[in-house]
């Protein structure tokens, strides 16, 4: 079926399905919100300015500063869940690529357990090192005599 013709088919299910194009996608729409952001962080100067400069006749000092304060920290809201945003932005694109990659090496993982598993189950087996005795050849003395009974065990370690 085309998916062209397809009336459920969805332009963003081909880029969810490739961790490049997700990768591509949401960066340009972190693109787009930092513009954003840098257009909202100029109105909340350009607010606050105007705001604390609007005097009202019987206002002392602070009063214009204190009718400005929600105002400005709506504004700061805004901002500080725009810069959240686009960190989670950033964020979930690593994950996407993190989660390719885990699927990828879960296939290898799993080979392996099944090859250790396999190995345990039939571990190979070691054949005994022929037992000739060397014609011509001196025993090996590593400069340690074994003990002959128990009794010696106490002149030995010393």
């Amino acid at each position: 079926m085309n998916s062209n013709n397809d009336p459920n088919h969805s332009p963003l299910r081909d880029v969810a399905q490739s961790p490049e194009a997700t990768a591509r996608y949401l960066a340009d729409v972190q693109r787009v919100l930092l513009d954003i952001g840098k257009n909202l962080e100029t109105l909340a100067h350009e607010t606050r300015v105007h705001l604390r400069d609007t005097h009202v006749e019987g206002d002392r000092w602070y009063h214009a500063r204190l009718r400005a304060m929600p105002v400005e920290k709506a504004l700061g809201q805004v901002l500080k869940n725009l810069n959240n945003l686009t960190a989670g932005l950033e964020k979930s694109a690593y994950k996407r690529r993190a989660h390719d990659e885990a699927v990828v090496n879960t296939a290898k993982e799993r080979k392996e357990k099944e090859l250790e598993k396999h190995r345990k189950k039939n571990p190979p087996v070691l054949q005994a090192a022929p037992n000739s005795p060397q014609q011509g050849a001196q025993p090996q003395n590593s400069g340690y005599s074994a003990p002959k009974s128990i009794y010696d065990l106490g002149r030995e370690s010393a």
